[in-house]
């Protein structure tokens, strides 16, 4: 019991806060008594604690929040106070409006911590999962700057171009996986399925079967009595090797270079991670992040093990004394049109939006090759059903045609 006793619960309060103002939220806490001395510690005098009931509906505790949620609060925000309207007051405009209640709670929770006289940095990293090293300390150079509502307008900015991004190159990987997939399901439920009827009817010829047809009736037999065999290799390949890149920085290093190298997908990759480097860079450089520090961000942002490796070694030249363009060009990582932006950047004192110019220009080349991408599978699809599904109807007509032909 007591250890039922300790799990958190989902509690909404109302109270009165120094200034006699009434107000009310929503925290989570062990019990009533601690939310209340949690309250009472914030300056806030609880009239009323209530624990919310739990929910039974399919989905248990609502949806996940995505790094997209994060990106509408951001903005919601950023507008909300650009507007005029008072941080406090902007947080509960900005939750009424959200459709996911986890979010709503944790929107709400942020409130309580501001409310109470905390910094709003330091309210976001009571939620790292949700708000990482990267957006609390732009937020927090916004409040030491007194230009909030302009970090939170470029942090989201940030967020929603790279989400972006990331979307492109997910659809960039999945489309090729989907087909193989496709293929995979068709072929098996032909083998299991079609394929018998016909090994039926060839039983009573009574002659030898072409070599293809046998082949292909070899390869059914084998699928109808061992599938559970081939299925269990599949998830036990595909569950490897994700605890493989989980578990092994080396492993997950190798399958990072590895699919640089692949064709299309590999190029969609490397432009992706070159953007990814351009928009973090510009917006912490932007907020007045030293140099050698918004390249650490960048590197944690970078997205591929390559690309990490090179920003790490241009950091260290960078606190070395030696400028960008050149630490840039000496990784022989970056393309020459990136290096030039930002050798111009450096030169005419517009580091930021030369690099922001960077990020745009592949951001667009992302886009170019993810359509051409879609494109070029298109008929891939077609080609890769047409063979396999073409190949087995021919394996299972080519006796027919045989006797066909004996006959005549």
């Amino acid at each position: 019991m007591a250890e039922k006793s300790e799990k958190l619960g989902s509690f909404t309060w109302e109270g009165t806060d120094r200034k006699g103002n009434k107000t009310k939220g929503k925290t989570s806490g062990k019990n009533a008594a601690l939310i209340k001395a949690q309250l009472r510690q914030q300056g806030i005098t609880p009239t009323k604690v209530k624990k919310e009931a739990v929910s039974l509906s399919f989905g248990g505790k609502g949806k996940a929040i995505t790094p997209f949620d994060i990106a509408i609060f951001t903005r919601q925000l950023a507008t909300m106070m650009k507007a005029g309207v008072p941080l406090i007051q902007s947080f509960d405009i900005v939750a009424d409006g959200l459709e996911n209640p986890n979010l709503r709670d944790i929107v709400l929770d942020i409130k309580t911590e501001v409310a109470a006289g905390n910094n709003f940095a330091g309210a976001l990293r009571r939620h790292p999962k949700h708000f990482d090293d990267l957006f609390c300390n732009l937020v927090n150079s916004g409040e030491q700057s007194g230009a909030l509502e302009t970090m939170l307008d470029r942090v989201a900015t940030y967020m929603e171009k790279t989400e972006t991004l990331k979307r492109k190159v997910k659809k960039a990987m999945t489309y090729p996986i989907a087909v193989v997939i496709v293929a995979l399901v068709v072929t098996t439920i032909l083998l299991v399925k079609v394929v018998p009827q016909f090994e039926d009817l060839f039983s009573g010829f009574g002659a030898d079967l072409p070599a293809f047809t046998q082949f292909v009736i070899g390869i059914s037999e084998w699928m109808q009595e061992w599938w559970f065999v081939a299925l269990g290799i599949i998830i036990a390949t595909v569950y490897t090797f994700k605890e493989s890149k989980r578990r092994s920085p080396a492993f997950a290093d190798k399958v990072d270079h590895f699919m640089l190298k692949l064709p299309v997908v590999g190029v969609i990759i490397d432009k992706s991670a070159v953007a990814r480097f351009g928009r973090v860079l510009s917006t912490t450089f932007a907020a007045g992040v030293p140099l050698v520090d918004a390249l650490d961000s960048v590197a944690g942002a970078a997205g591929n093990a390559k690309y990490r490796d090179a920003i790490h070694t241009i950091r260290d030249d960078v606190s070395s004394g030696t400028q960008l363009q050149f630490s840039m060009k000496s990784t022989a990582v970056f393309p020459s049109m990136a290096v030039q932006l930002v050798a111009i950047g450096e030169e005419s004192g517009a580091l930021d939006s030369m690099l922001e110019k960077v990020a745009d220009y592949y951001e667009e080349e992302v886009d170019t090759l993810v359509d051409s991408l879609t494109s070029l599978m298109e008929p891939v699809i077609m080609s890769v059903l047409g063979v396999l599904v073409g190949g087995l109807i021919v394996a299972m007509y080519l006796p027919i045609f045989q006797m066909g032909q004996a006959v005549g």
